[in-house]
């Protein structure tokens, strides 16, 4: 079985392995569907994950999105930073809404992009065609005829996913006004990001604001895929851009691949909870679930697609 490996430590993680992780997770948030306390799948799907990690012997930092914080012996250095959303989307969850899912990446310690008390990033994403073809501080017209000149389109053939926000009303209005499309959905960064970096997919690229935790898991993915994924931070609220001033993090330069991810030995897991553009949701028959993962890294190349079928307890 081919692994992910981190020579320096002599450690070895499988992605086959990591995403029962996700699946575990994703299967707990599936059982809460629907709660009127969406706070409590959430939960759920983070204990699940929690507990399957401890249970692979996952030496690691957690980063992003909270308070840095271990998993596993705390005496010895952590051989990995983790990041971990096991419900992404999870405000839509009591909605059952689409492209709800758990997802995790693990890269070794101390190669991945420091957010510090940033939260959120903007991020241009597009498939490995694109690489060093756009221009991130360009307007978006610019944008938009450069990625169609690298892909062999039509601006009008272009489809542009977005996530629905009240900030991002000028950049689909932008967009729309040169004749692509957008495919505009209020949950989904992470899903939106993935399917940007495809070279097959039906998105073909990603634009504007989200999370940075989402920016830095779909960030692992697009390095193993080869794809072009820019990022700079940029705060929203005011307490976020005092945090992020005091600690003298820049918010106008875009950062690469390079520098987001400064290694190739990363994994990427991810398990949808409700079925989305990118994966299938977890799907509930006679006394067994099925999920549906995507694998990238960790010995599973590319990506792969993965369905498990799981034994529910009586």
């Amino acid at each position: 079985m081919t692994e992910l490996r981190d020579v320096r430590h002599g450690q070895s993680l499988c992605a086959y392995e990591l995403r029962k992780a996700t699946e575990s997770a994703a299967r707990a948030a599936f059982a809460l569907l629907g709660q009127a306390d969406k706070s409590q799948g959430a939960a759920a799907a983070l204990a699940a994950m929690q507990a399957e990690l401890s249970a692979q012997a996952i030496d690691a930092r957690i980063i992003a999105g909270e308070p840095e914080r271990r998993l596993g012996d705390p005496t010895r250095l952590p051989r990995w930073d983790l990041l971990m959303d096991p419900a992404e989307g999870a405000g839509f969850l009591t909605k059952g809404m689409t492209n709800a899912m758990s997802c995790l990446a693990l890269a070794p310690t101390g190669s991945l992009f420091d957010p510090g008390p940033a939260f959120y990033m903007e991020k241009l994403v597009a498939p490995p065609q694109a690489a060093a073809c756009i221009d991130p501080m360009a307007p978006v017209a610019d944008k938009l005829a450069a990625l169609a000149r690298c892909l062999g389109k039509d601006v009008s053939d272009l489809t542009i996913y977005v996530l629905e926000k009240p900030r991002h009303r000028p950049l689909v209005e932008r967009i729309q006004s040169q004749g692509a499309r957008v495919a505009l959905y209020p949950a989904g960064d992470v899903a939106g990001a993935v399917l940007a970096a495809m070279p097959d997919s039906n998105i073909d690229a990603l634009m504007g604001t989200g999370g940075c935790l989402e920016g830095l898991l779909a960030a692992c993915a697009a390095k193993v895929m080869g794809a072009t994924f820019l990022a700079r931070l940029d705060p929203q609220l005011a307490t976020e851009r005092r945090a992020v001033a005091e600690a003298g993090l820049d918010t106008t330069s875009w950062r690469d691949l390079a520098e987001l991810v400064r290694s190739d030995c990363v994994a990427f897991c991810a398990t949808g909870i409700t079925s989305g553009l990118l994966l299938d949701g977890v799907e509930r028959s006679g006394n067994s679930e099925r999920t549906h993962s995507l694998l990238v890294g960790g010995g599973a190349g590319d990506r792969q697609m993965l369905a498990s079928w799981h034994r529910l307890a009586a």
